[in-house]
């Protein structure tokens, strides 16, 4: 298989999940929060992803160093950004939450040309990431209020924890598509083990699911967004370049929106929007040809 079909294919998987978790955030949104703790919802989330994988979970096919690598990107790429990210709330509104997200894209490409001593970053790749900041900002800037710095640093160590877990694992060799499932729960077993101790230092332990639909959406964000998600999001994060990786990292905003419209009925600028998403769907475009740096 050529690398172009491949870097196609890569790209259809990363339209695929965004698709997903931008119907994970509405169903956040309207089924568990204020219902549910974040913290636990979080760490079930994760837990379960672990035992998703745990009959695949090959040990001793990867060196220790490897496994350790692993699980520290797996606390890094999900259990510190949501600690963070859930933290900041107490700070920020929602639609500061949303607007700080957007700085991602900039993590990534920042982290890629450091590991890269040899030779820069392509020029386009930075345009494309700038770009996806801008089209996210136009979708979701709103007025910011004066106490915001300190959810700001918030956000954006979660921001940089997501971006290092995607960059990390891009570089760490763990084989092919089936060697990577075998290998895959200890992402998630770096993700329970900090996530769990968030729970523990600050959940409140009255806020647990109890009715079949707050279990159900668990459930499915633990078995289908995080545990299949993460792992089709991260092997396709193996085969695109940078700035691509970079640029749909922003994509999750207009879709998040459009999910929100269509299902839930949520009031929407579509003029923001259509602009947004037509500044993003140009930064992907501007990424594409070569699959990696």
């Amino acid at each position: 298989m050529s690398a172009r079909v491949v870097t196609v294919s890569a790209m259809w998987v990363l339209w695929i999940v965004t698709a997903v978790w931008a119907f994970s955030f509405s169903l956040i949104d309207v089924y568990l929060s204020g219902n549910v703790d974040s913290y636990v919802a979080v760490f079930i989330r994760v837990a379960l992803a672990f035992l998703l994988f745990l009959p695949l979970l090959r040990p001793r096919s990867l060196p220790l160093s490897k496994v350790m690598a692993l699980t520290a990107i797996g606390g890094l790429q999900l259990g510190m950004t949501y600690l963070l990210l859930y933290h900041s709330f107490l700070y920020l509104t929602v639609a500061e939450v949303l607007l700080f997200t957007i700085f991602t894209p900039l993590y990534i490409t920042l982290l890629e040309e450091l590991l890269l001593n040899r030779r820069r970053l392509p020029l386009r790749w930075w345009v494309a990431a700038l770009l996806a900041v801008a089209g996210a900002a136009v979708i979701r800037y709103d007025q910011i209020s004066d106490s915001a710095l300190f959810g700001f640093f918030l956000i954006q160590g979660a921001n940089f924890c997501f971006a290092v877990g995607q960059v990390a694992y891009r570089r760490l060799p763990l084989g092919d598509v089936r060697q990577q499932a075998q290998v895959f729960g200890f992402f998630f077993l770096g993700a329970s083990l900090v996530s769990g101790s968030g729970m523990l230092l600050f959940a409140d332990q009255t806020m647990w699911p109890d009715t079949f639909l707050e279990w159900g959406v668990l459930i499915w964000l633990g078995l289908g967004a995080s545990g299949l998600g993460y792992l089709a999001w991260n092997l396709a994060a193996k085969h695109v370049n940078t700035g691509q990786l970079a640029a749909m990292n922003n994509m999750l905003i207009p879709a998040g929106i459009l999910v929100n419209f269509v299902f839930w009925n949520r009031d929407i600028d579509w003029l923001r929007v259509l602009i947004g998403g037509i500044i993003i769907g140009v930064a992907v475009w501007i990424c594409r040809g070569r699959s990696q740096v």
